[in-house]
Order: structure tokens, then C-alpha cells, then sequence
């Protein structure tokens, strides 16, 4: 059966909604679909080792009828991420999206998520590997910063170092993650 889900148009504006744990599913896509038929779905956070690890076909597959769906890898092993970036391709995916952007203690412990916004030069080498192992785009989904850091300077250096890997795309969560408590 052919997509209901039409393709973007180039040079139209790009329609995201955006993904929440526990809640985005393949299920709430395909509400998501029947509302906007143009929108770029995203997955749930995977994380990279679930990837390596876990059972692929459950956290990965989705049906045709949900695209254009970009895969949210969370991560900080290059090497992982790289893997479940080109499996994720493999499944169908249109888009792989590092997410930066989570605040979550549990995130936090594991070394990946908006607590990453203070390493730019390891996001830049994450998104590169996971570039290099894939013909799709490769996106970051960030805050505007973390914590104390000054909101203007901290983010222009954070965009501008990562888009050496290349990084084309940035997702933005338009406020701070605060990583010492409220998020």
C-alpha cells in the first residue's frame, strides 16, 4: 500500500511535531498523521545502546503510512550513535535527530541530552560520525542553553561548532534546560 502521507515540497516550510517520552509512540503518529498529513514526525528518544542492544524491530519499526518519521537517537558514544544512525536508515527513517535538548535527571546520568549543550566540540564529533555513516540528514534538537550559561554567546558558539560536522538543521526547545532542578 502506497504512503497517505504526502512528501514535503521543497522549499516549503518544514511542519515538525515535536516528540515526547512516553508519549509519541507509533500510535500517537498516526493520530499526528491524520491531523497534519504534511508534518515531519519525530520517534520517541531511542537511545544508541537500546539500538545496539535491544530488540531493534520493537523500538525501531513503524508503519509506511507515518512519513516522513525522522528517528531521535540519545547518546554520547560516537561509535553507538554512528551504528544506530545507519540502522535507523536501514528501517525507513527520513531523518536522524540527536536529541540535546533533555533535561531529565535519568538523561543526565547517562551522559547524554541538553546536559551535552557544555560540549560542543563532542556534538559536533557525534553529529560527524553519525553523518559519515549515513546518505540522510542528520539534525540536532537543542535548547537555547543550560543552567547559567549567557543565553546569545553560548548558543551562536554551541550552533557554530556543531555545523562543522555538518549540521544543517537545528531543532530548537526555545527556553533553557536547568539541569540543577526545574526543567
Amino acid at each position: 500500500m502506497k504512503s497517505a502521507a504526502p512528501e514535503p515540497t521543497a522549499g516549503m516550510p518544514i511542519l515538525a511535531v515535536a516528540p515526547m517520552m512516553d508519549w509519541t509512540d507509533r500510535h500517537c503518529r498516526f493520530f499526528h498523521r491524520q491531523l497534519a498529513p504534511h508534518a515531519l514526525l519525530y520517534t520517541e528518544m531511542v537511545t544508541a545502546q537500546a539500538v545496539h542492544y535491544g530488540d531493534r524491530h520493537r523500538l525501531l519499526a513503524f508503519r509506511h503510512e507515518e512519513q516522513p518519521v525522522a528517528l531521535q537517537l540519545g547518546g554520547s558514544d560516537a561509535e553507538l550513535l554512528a551504528e544506530a544512525a545507519r540502522i535507523g536508515e536501514e528501517f525507513g527513517y527520513r531523518e536522524i535527530n540527536l536529541n540535546v535538548g533533555c533535561p531529565s535527571v535519568r538523561v543526565q546520568e547517562g551522559r547524554f541530552g541538553a546536559c551535552l549543550m557544555a560540549e560542543p566540540h563532542l556534538v559536533r564529533d557525534l553529529v560527524g560520525a553519525m553523518a559519515a555513516a549515513v546518505k540522510i540528514p542528520v539534525t540536532v534538537k537543542c535548547r537555547i542553553g543550560i543552567d547559567d550559561q549567557d543565553d546569545e554567546r553560548d548558543f551562536e558558539t554551541f550552533v557554530s561548532t556543531v555545523a562543522e560536522a555538518p549540521c544543517r538543521t537545528f531543532i530548537v526547545h526555545a527556553r533553557k534546560a536547568w539541569l540543577k532542578g526545574l526543567s
